[in-house]
């Protein structure tokens, strides 16, 4: 109710009954928000198969993905999408994401790279919100200068993760989460 309280303080309570729509949307889209986040987890890669995603459900993804935080509007990452054969050995659609994190004089590196993990997370819910099953792994082969040197990927450029996206074989086990008060603690002054 909080947007239709906003809407009508806006534009005039008046218009409060042409908005009621519109708060229900709001608050559906919410939902859907709350429930795709606390379902997400990740598919075996063994266990994704064909159908992946679409030419342009790829474009989609990857747009999604750039929506993340940036300081400086560096771009500190950059994307290598496994098509023809390597897409076809794999079975599902493979994303590499590449941090190309760098001295700035403004912005640390660290920053940077965080954003490139943002990228590989906002790709991997934009996959589950397309009803496609993921798994963000690196692996030996995200840490070997050959493989890097045969994506061509420079020398200050890291894989930040291969994100594997398809259709799951199976049916996915959620791991257990960590209890809050184990993980997060309070700060007052």
């Amino acid at each position: 109710m909080r947007s239709l309280q906003a809407l009508s303080y806006y534009f005039g309570e008046e218009h409060r009954g042409s908005f009621a729509t519109l708060d229900i949307v709001v608050s559906n889209t919410m939902t859907d928000a709350i429930e795709l986040l606390s379902t997400r987890k990740s598919v075996k890669a063994v266990e994704l198969k064909a159908p992946g995603p679409s030419a342009g459900e790829v474009d989609k993804l990857l747009t999604i993905a750039c929506r993340v935080p940036d300081h400086g509007k560096l771009t500190p990452w950059r994307f290598i999408v496994f098509e023809g054969d390597a897409r076809i050995a794999a079975g599902a659609a493979i994303v590499a994401v590449v941090s190309r994190a760098a001295p700035h004089g403004k912005i640390p590196e660290w920053e940077q790279v965080l954003s490139a993990g943002a990228a590989a997370m906002n790709l991997v819910l934009a996959a589950h919100a397309l009803g496609y099953g993921a798994n963000w792994i690196t692996g030996w082969y995200a840490y070997d200068r050959g493989v890097l040197d045969a994506l061509g990927l420079a020398s200050h450029e890291r894989i930040a993760g291969f994100i594997h996206i398809g259709t799951s074989s199976g049916s996915a086990q959620d791991r257990p989460r960590p209890p809050l008060s184990e993980i997060a603690t309070r700060f007052s002054a």
